[in-house]
């Protein structure tokens, strides 16, 4: 097999994908606008079980003082949709999904509500 075809695997903490950055720039601008009064990267982490957690990409407080979870993805793995799904039952803010359009389809973002 081709090194070529290995998958890179996940980043380190702390580090963002390219989809991850672009959505940080939006957030950015939305800031600017007034519409976030605040934005963090991976900046809380959800206890869902024993040794079980998820970190959500965004944290983001909307001018309102409304906290959002905001989890920015390409595509979706399985246990991903289902710690997204388990936190938005047992924690009370928003939890949304986030993945960028091709620009085929109008660009943009696509939003999913948990």
């Amino acid at each position: 097999m081709n090194r070529s075809t290995f998958a890179l695997g996940r980043l380190r903490t702390g580090q963002k994908n390219k989809t991850e950055d672009e959505y940080g720039q939006e957030l950015e601008l939305r800031k600017r606008a007034g519409e976030i009064a605040w934005y963090a990267f991976e900046a809380m982490k959800f206890r869902l079980a024993d040794k079980t957690f998820y970190t959500p990409d965004y944290i983001v407080m909307l001018a309102d003082g409304t906290l959002e979870a905001h989890e920015v993805k390409g595509f979706w793995e399985d246990d991903a949709r289902v710690k997204i799904k388990v936190a938005a039952e047992m924690f009370p803010i928003r939890f949304i999904a986030i993945q960028k359009r091709p620009k085929r389809d109008g660009g943009g973002w696509k939003i999913e509500d948990f």
